[in-house]
């Protein structure tokens, strides 16, 4: 009978974690409500924002990230691999979003990576951004190429689907934009905290 229990308490036990891995893959595969006070921004529009970059002439990859966002944690080693590949074509920067303070130093630790931090919300709202891990990539002039997700996966690691390398080699080819997958273009992860839901 004391092995039926315990055998009845670790099946219980399984279904329920396995109800809540899958309800949270559920959840995360919804796109994020658009907020009410969202102003469409083209791709082809130039951004007018000032970055520390170190190269004025190379193009740019933001990365909005939100410690706070499990979506933005899974997705620390894809824009590892990214910065590690690119970073000599391109400048890195992490656009922090969230309603916590954060230092420079805390975030490159995160990263371990000399990435340049930045803390300002005005930039989501100039690419059109309001969800976490997002990136918006803009050419050498300053006009917005892509803005999407990394990957159609929650944890980044399916290839076939790595949106945000796709346009980066489109990018630095000068091809026009390969991405034709809606799942690119759709924002999905965690709404940015100053958004209106």
């Amino acid at each position: 009978m004391k092995k039926i229990m315990v055998t009845g308490w670790l099946i219980l036990l399984l279904l329920i974690v396995g109800s809540l891995f899958w309800y949270n893959e559920w959840r995360y595969h919804l796109p994020t409500p658009i907020p009410q006070n969202y102003k469409v921004v083209n791709i082809g529009q130039i951004i007018s924002i000032a970055l520390p970059v170190k190269d004025k002439k190379q193009p740019m990859f933001l990365h909005f990230f939100n410690p706070g966002c499990p979506c933005s944690r899974f997705n620390m080693t894809n824009f590892k691999q990214l910065y590690r590949q690119y970073n000599k074509q391109l400048n890195f920067i992490i656009v922090v979003m969230s309603s916590r303070t954060y230092t420079v130093q805390e975030i490159q630790d995160k990263f371990d990576l000399p990435v340049p931090v930045v803390f300002n919300p005005a930039i989501a709202r100039a690419c059109g951004v309001y969800s976490t891990p997002q990136v918006a990539l803009l050419d050498a002039g300053n006009k917005l190429y892509y803005r999407g997700n990394y990957n159609r996966s929650r944890y980044c690691t399916d290839e076939k689907t790595n949106y945000a390398k796709t346009a980066i080699v489109s990018l630095l080819n000068s091809y026009p934009l390969l991405v034709s997958d809606p799942l690119a273009l759709k924002a999905y992860g965690c709404s940015l905290p100053n958004c209106i839901k």
